[in-house]
Parts: structure tokens; C-alpha cells; sequence
């Protein structure tokens, strides 16, 4: 479990910055009030889709898609992001405390496909270098692109075993 924490505007468009341009399922993993999602749609990035376990976030996040006019044009999922099968995603949001990161980057790597992109809000992936960077202090987003991670972790074991 992670405590809620509402990004805020200047997140949410630093976020989408680093994916502008992108094609691709786009999903935010723990998706909160689903401001991340609904941003994503409405910046062309389709499909969108959260992931959040929380019961009373879903009820909110589908409300503001309601009163957005984008019923049944985003989804919300109440779903484990652990039990996922993200390979079809290209795009992937992730504004979750530093203690998931090591984990779900191990995940993450064995998944998603070579273009996809990754951003991550609040904190870095603590071994991954990012490909781009927008913002700074709590406004600071990270973009990695996963064919340069995976690159990055494969030469780093290939000096290991030196």
C-alpha cells in the first residue's frame, strides 16, 4: 500500500511533456483520482488506463470521467499493478513511493516492450538513467526509455562478469 498523494497540475504536465508525441496504450499505475489518465486522453494518448486498488480513488476517478464527458473513452481498473501483464503498454506513469521502485523495475524490465517509455513522478528509478528529465524539486519528472535501460543493464553485467 502507498499513501495517496494528488499530483499536482505542474506534475501532471511535466509527465505528459516527456510522453508528447507518443503512440501507444498509456497506463498509470496506482492512478489515484485518475488526473494523470484523464490528462493522457485528453492529449490524444489512447487507450488510457489506471490501475488503483483503492476502492473510494476508483469511485473519484471515475466520477471526474464522468464529469469530464469521457465515459467509456477511459478505464479504471481496480486490479494488483503486481498481477498486471503490462507488455502491451508503451507508455507507463508511475507517481509511486520510493520503496515499490526497485521492485517494480525488475517487472517493468521483464514486460514492457523496447519502446516504451516510462515516467516517473516524485522519485526516480533509483538504477535506471534517465533519458530526459523535465522540472525541478517536487515538479521533477523521469523519463526513461526501456530499449536504453535494458542496453544500460546488459553492459552493466557484462562488466560484472569481467
Amino acid at each position: 500500500q502507498v499513501p495517496y498523494q494528488p499530483s499536482s497540475p505542474r506534475q501532471v504536465a511535466n509527465a505528459l511533456a516527456l510522453l508528447r508525441g507518443r503512440a501507444g496504450k498509456t497506463v498509470d499505475l496506482g492512478s489515484g483520482d485518475g488526473r494523470l489518465v484523464l490528462e493522457a486522453h485528453r492529449q490524444g494518448l489512447r487507450p488510457a488506463l489506471g490501475y488503483e486498488l483503492n476502492p473510494w480513488l476508483l469511485c473519484l476517478a471515475n466520477y471526474r470521467t464522468w464529469k469530464a464527458g469521457y465515459h467509456g473513452k477511459v478505464s479504471f481498473l481496480k486490479e494488483d499493478l503486481w498481477k498486471v501483464n503490462l507488455s502491451d503498454c508503451h507508455n507507463v506513469i508511475v507517481f509511486l513511493a520510493p520503496c515499490v521502485k526497485p521492485p517494480l523495475a525488475t517487472k517493468l524490465l521483464a514486460e514492457l516492450p523496447d519502446d516504451a517509455r516510462v515516467v516517473a513522478g516524485r522519485f526516480p528509478f533509483p538504477s535506471w538513467t534517465p533519458s530526459s528529465t523535465l522540472g525541478q524539486g517536487l515538479e521533477q519528472v523521469w523519463a526513461y526509455d526501456m530499449k536504453e535501460v535494458r542496453r544500460e543493464a546488459q553492459g552493466g553485467a557484462q562488466e560484472s562478469r569481467v
